[in-house]
């Protein structure tokens, strides 16, 4: 009989080390005590504890927000930290994320047990990550072209978001009737942006509400079921 081999473990992430994607996942996998580590133009990011305040109360209210508009709007997904497949240097775990599924005519891919390709909307809780944020993760996103990316910076107490306009992010602004954030790729993804810096939930809440009885809502969800109807026949 042949002696047993001993299976030689892969090394293990380290903050900074530069990697491809697939060594990336390699490593990644054989850790499974880590929660989120991310490749960001081909370096390795690993996050610290997660605090109370400063991420985990406020990204439980962001994940609230886009699973309540989830709800009301069949052929579409959210996810909490759910790896993507970008590019070929860049595998983010985006704290929230929200496609319009594929088969509905959304552009990201099943790619095993990940997603593949831009999703339209990213949404990052901010607290200790802010310059990679707004910077690394920023640049990243807009040439993959995400359509939307909300950065909920909860230090300062302030959220921005950015809507893709031909090759570049600008900064979505309020509408002048009645002062919410109105998602583009998303219509009646409506956002109360103030209230959810002050963590009132119930008026994030009254404020979508509205959004998803709104017209535009209503047409969104028809052109979604038109497109999966016609897809069913098709196939």
């Amino acid at each position: 009989m042949s002696p047993l081999r001993s299976v030689k473990r892969p090394p293990l992430l380290e903050n900074g080390e530069r990697l491809s994607r697939a060594e990336f996942e390699r490593r990644y996998k054989a850790m499974p005590h880590v929660k989120k580590a991310e490749l960001i133009e081909g370096e390795v990011f690993m996050g610290s504890p997660v605090g109370w305040e400063g991420h985990g109360e406020p990204h439980s209210k962001l994940i609230t927000w886009l699973g309540v508009y989830e709800a009301s709007t069949p052929g579409i997904a959210a996810a909490d930290n759910a790896t993507v497949r970008l590019d070929s240097k860049n595998e983010p775990q985006p704290d929230a994320a929200l496609i319009v599924r594929p088969e509905y005519g959304g552009r990201v891919r099943k790619s095993g047990k990940y997603i593949a390709g831009a999703p339209e909307l990213i949404a990052e809780v901010s607290a200790s990550t802010t310059s990679i944020d707004l910077n690394r993760k920023f640049e990243v996103y807009r040439r993959n072209r995400v359509r939307e990316y909300v950065v909920w910076r909860t230090y300062d107490e302030a959220l921005d978001w950015f809507v893709l306009r031909g090759d570049a992010f600008a900064r979505l602004e309020p509408d002048p009737g009645d002062g919410l954030l109105k998602s583009v790729a998303f219509p009646g993804l409506w956002l109360d942006s103030a209230a959810l810096v002050n963590r009132d939930l119930a008026k994030v809440l009254a404020a979508l509400a509205r959004g998803t009885a709104s017209p535009e809502h209503a047409a969104f969800v028809q052109s979604l079921g038109s497109f999966n109807v016609g897809s069913s026949q098709s196939s």
